[in-house]
């Protein structure tokens, strides 16, 4: 009898602890799912917030805008799992704790991986080159095709896909030959003997000739070197960039036909085109663009 009274208390006992943790537990279920509720809802509204300042910002591209404003809402809703962690008795603190050397671990695993994506974020905020621009470094050169947060599409002049991780864009010098609206161009032609004076104003008709050349600044021709029966020119003109490398082929011909006719002289020196140096904008030496190959040859009115 009295085995059976205890069993009865214990009974009532443990129903009784069980029905206060039910109670105790079901509002800390309810409040974790509200919070979790709210916590969605805020992070997707917050997220689309940030998205639209960004965006208005001059210079900021549309894939940094996305990146930082997903970055906002998942740390927002990590904050928000934490919170509701704390509301069953979980310390927060060992939590975060936990989350920090998880983080760390996987930092230190993809430590290639957040070095492009560090590149990448440089690249949309600095913009040395944008999507349609031709560049060159030391070991790609292409037009820009996409630029993304890990690695950087581009096309090569001879049509060839190209995939740069964006560390190898970052770390190294780019130039780009598509920025700036004007570029200088210099062709030299070998005369011999002949009148230079004749010869000097039969390229400047050649470049007056083509409305692609620019007025401002004006065509140049001047004597680059000169030996015992011998000198050369330089033509030394100006275009838009995107006439330099259409300009410069016509310009070539233009000048080749014209000096096999010219009367009383010798024909150039030159192989059968005259030799043409490409300079860009600053005045130094380089290659022709690489977008050039591949562009479509300006109407010459």
């Amino acid at each position: 009898m009295d085995q059976a009274s205890e069993f009865v208390v214990a009974t009532r006992a443990a129903l009784a602890q069980l029905s206060a943790l039910a109670v105790q537990y079901s509002f800390s279920a309810v409040g974790a799912i509200v919070l979790l509720i709210l916590g969605w809802m805020a992070a997707g509204l917050i997220s689309r917030w940030a998205h639209r300042g960004l965006s208005r910002i001059h210079g900021i591209d549309a894939t940094l805008s996305q990146f930082f404003s997903n970055i906002i809402r998942y740390a927002i809703l990590v904050l928000v799992i934490v919170m509701v962690l704390g509301q069953f008795g979980v310390q927060t603190a060992s939590v975060l704790a936990a989350l920090g050397a998880i983080g760390l671990a996987v930092g230190l695993a993809l430590q290639g991986t957040l070095q492009n994506i560090a590149a990448g974020i440089m690249l949309l905020v600095l913009r040395p080159f944008r999507v349609g621009e031709s560049i060159e470094t030391g070991s790609v050169t292409g037009t820009i095709v996409d630029v993304g947060l890990f690695a950087t599409e581009l096309r090569t002049a001879d049509g060839v896909y190209r995939l740069a991780p964006n560390s190898t864009l970052w770390n190294v010098p780019i130039t780009n030959y598509s920025r700036l609206k004007t570029r200088r161009n210099e062709i030299s032609v070998g005369i011999g003997d002949g009148d230079i004076g004749r010869a000097q104003a039969k390229l400047m008709a050649i470049a007056g000739g083509d409305k692609r050349v620019l007025k401002d600044p004006a065509p140049l021709v001047y004597m680059a070197e000169f030996d015992a029966g011998s000198a050369k020119l330089t033509l030394r003109y100006w275009t838009r960039s995107s006439d330099w490398w259409s300009a410069g082929r016509d310009l070539t011909k233009d000048i080749k036909l014209a000096f096999d006719k010219f009367p009383g002289d010798k024909p150039p020196e030159q192989l059968p085109d005259p030799q043409v140096e490409t300079r860009d904008v600053s005045g130094e030496s380089g290659p022709p663009a690489p977008h050039g190959a591949d562009e479509p040859v300006a109407e010459r009115t």
